[in-house]
């Protein structure tokens, strides 16, 4: 951006010295701003290419990392969507009822335990043949 600034008033410079009617410059010398002004014109063109160059790459970088973002947040939502479930389950249980029949049972919480180990595989079998993970 630097450079750009300080060549970009040499174009307009060497321009106007290679095409003026100026009583101290020889008609040779005016060959030489018009070499000059053809190199600064190609500086400029290098300088404005480098410069898209340098965008373009900023945007594939910033692409790559909102590409790894986005899978990141896809293993975060399977995860809580598990859990959620889970906790659903585990507060239904949690409740203070008289009358649920699972909670005087022998086997009552090895099966809820089961049951939710059950979902959570059901869920990430699912979840793995959609391809989400």
């Amino acid at each position: 951006m630097f450079v750009r600034r300080a060549v970009w008033p040499l174009q307009e410079a060497t321009n106007s010295l290679s095409r003026s009617e100026c009583p101290f410059l020889h008609e040779p010398t005016k060959v030489f701003f018009r070499d000059v002004y053809d190199h600064v014109v190609q500086i400029v063109d290098m300088i404005e290419t480098m410069r898209e160059m340098v965008s373009a790459s900023l945007e594939i970088y910033l692409s790559s990392v909102s590409f790894r973002l986005n899978a990141v947040m896809r293993v975060l939502t399977v995860i809580t969507t598990i859990f959620m479930l889970l906790s659903f389950i585990a507060s239904i249980y949690g409740m203070n009822f008289e009358h649920m029949p699972e909670l005087k049972w022998e086997w009552g919480y090895p099966v809820a335990l089961g049951a939710m180990g059950m979902v959570a595989t059901a869920m990430l079998i699912g979840f793995r043949r959609r391809k989400w993970l």
